[in-house]
């Protein structure tokens, strides 16, 4: 495949954002990493080396790190390329300062690699982007999701991903950008189902998590990811999305991964939980975002819109103060699982009528559809 060199910008110096960086600059592009860090801007140009996540990565030369000033319009103007790595409560408010900057008429490719529901408005990033920068922006805008820890990406680890698009195109372009031997893209149009289930599997890693810190085995991890992908679909089909999506990298490939093991930022939420922490000192100590302690509010909300039926997702929040059931309360992570074992026989197949519930009307307004 021939490559053309492209100038790109990765928001967020995170560990993902860090390791999609570092495969980009090893494939020749031009890449320039966004920190709010000063000292870690320092470090990073002079050792290519990480303060933070994979620290004992040695990362791309062709990698700049900028910051902390959000980047200015000389740097805008003359990127290929804008990749968000950003948690995705941030997303909003960066999207906001980036608008005055773009070139609305040269907008560059836009790849999101969040996973999450905005909190406070149930948003996916779709709607998000339609809201700040438009819907022909969030049309062509594309999101990136799979299976893939940033520890093994940095190490070349065989990882395969989805790229999905309302535009197949610029799906497609993005996948050409990210494509290596080592690096296998998949194109989707199907952006709604991918981004719904990056951010729920999130959600159902804490359980996985807690599930195991309970002592439970593989009978219980199996049953829970079969169960959880079955949610996942009901919300994708109500939502309209393809179905076939949740059988794929972005549904059960990201979810069997994240439900399975430790480097799994949400699984480890859980796995501390079940052991009696507290959820503010997991949060200040695990080093980096779970988005699925955020995205479970939002699911919430999102689940009694849609008038669904999802006991494993219920279970993880409370429905009066939206606190989460055993995220904030550890004793009731045994009475939880105690609860779902307990419910009554349904059938196992079921998947909803596509009737249009408040958020898909919203969404589908929001983007012109």
């Amino acid at each position: 495949m021939q490559r053309t060199v492209k100038s790109i910008l990765v928001l967020g110096a995170g560990s993902f954002g860090s390791c999609l960086a570092d495969h980009l600059g090893d494939s020749d592009h031009h890449v320039y990493l966004w920190s709010r860090s000063k000292e870690f801007c320092d470090h990073f140009n002079q050792h290519y080396r990480s303060i933070h996540q994979l620290k004992d990565h040695q990362f791309s030369t062709h990698i700049t790190a900028v910051g902390p000033q959000f980047p200015s319009q000389s740097l805008i103007d003359k990127i290929d390329i804008l990749l968000f790595a950003i948690p995705t409560e941030g997303v909003r408010s960066n999207l906001a300062a980036l608008k005055p900057l773009l070139n609305f008429e040269r907008l560059p490719l836009l790849i999101f690699v969040n996973k999450g529901i905005e909190a406070s408005t149930q948003c996916m990033t779709l709607e998000i982007i339609a809201d700040e920068l438009g819907p022909g922006v969030a049309k062509a805008a594309t999101f990136l999701s799979g299976p893939s820890f940033a520890k093994e990406i940095v190490r070349r680890q065989p990882t395969s991903v989805a790229i999905a698009s309302l535009t197949l195109e610029r799906a497609q372009k993005a996948a050409e950008v990210f494509h290596q031997p080592w690096f296998r893209c998949y194109t989707s149009d199907d952006p709604i189902g991918v981004e719904l289930a990056g951010a729920m599997k999130n959600v159902y890693a804490i359980v996985a998590g807690a599930a195991e810190g309970l002592g439970f085995e593989n009978n219980t991890r199996a049953s829970l990811i079969t169960r959880a992908l079955s949610e996942m679909t009901r919300v994708g089909k109500a939502y309209g999305a393809n179905p076939l999506t949740y059988l794929g990298l972005a549904g059960v490939g990201d979810l069997i991964l994240t439900c399975s093991s430790p480097l799994s930022r949400n699984y480890t939420v859980g796995k501390r939980l079940a052991a009696g922490e507290k959820i503010d000192d997991i949060l200040k100590t695990l080093g980096s975002v779970a988005e699925g302690v955020a995205t479970s509010k939002a699911l919430k909300s999102v689940i009694e819109d849609l008038e669904l039926d999802l006991p494993i997702a219920n279970s993880v929040r409370r429905a009066d103060d939206f606190s989460v059931a055993f995220v904030y309360t550890g004793k009731d992570v045994k009475e939880r699982a105690q609860w779902l074992m307990s419910l009554p026989s349904v059938p196992e197949l079921d998947l909803p009528e596509n009737e249009l519930s408040e958020p898909v009307r919203r969404l589908r307004a929001k983007l012109g559809m």
